[in-house]
């Protein structure tokens, strides 16, 4: 069955975390496409790497939503901030946790949902420091969190495992374990 996520990338995005997720998926045939929350396809991440993305976020049709199977938001700073400031994305965060689709965020990226008043009483996990801005959540030292539909995670170190869940969470148990075993987690 054809799958799609979308990948929502902001200027001074966090690399490890916006990637790691964009490579697996696309090994077990997920689609997953990077989107340019800015006015350009190229965006620079915090550390100064510059990726060219599929897509501008002001392209993205309402089928193109409806259609998708989640979205993904990668941390780092200011990306995070720019993710929690963008009136597009707070939209689709709402519409997607309303439709019960996935929604995946890492590290400093859990603000962007609370932004969007999603995380009232749901389980969920940030880099350490931005517990206050989750009030109203459950929040959890966890390196990764799944709360229904929604994924959290902690931050760099943690993409891989983060990455693993989504394939996880759109493939199943089985494909999560042959794709670790294929990338040579197991051996961790």
């Amino acid at each position: 069955m054809y799958k799609r996520v979308f990948v929502f990338i902001a200027e001074g995005f966090e690399e490890v975390e916006a990637l790691t997720p964009v490579d697996l998926l696309r090994r077990v045939d997920i689609e997953a496409v990077m989107v340019s929350c800015e006015e350009k396809l190229v965006v620079q991440g915090t550390h100064g790497i510059k990726v060219v993305c599929d897509m501008l976020l002001d392209n993205l049709e309402d089928e193109d939503i409806e259609d998708a199977f989640g979205i993904i938001l990668p941390g780092g700073m200011p990306g995070a901030e720019n993710l929690k400031n963008s009136e597009g994305v707070k939209y689709i965060i709402k519409d997607m946790m309303a439709k019960k689709k996935l929604v995946a965020a890492i590290c400093a990226a859990p603000i962007a949902l609370a932004a969007a008043d999603v995380i009232e009483g749901r389980r969920v996990t940030s880099y350490p420091g931005f517990e206050e801005d989750l009030k109203g959540s459950k929040y959890l030292q966890d390196n990764v969190v799944l709360d229904d539909n929604l994924i959290t995670a902690r931050g760099p170190g943690i993409a891989m495992d983060f990455a693993l869940e989504i394939v996880e969470y759109l493939c199943g148990r089985e494909k999560r374990h042959s794709l670790a075993n294929e990338v040579l987690r197991n051996l961790i």
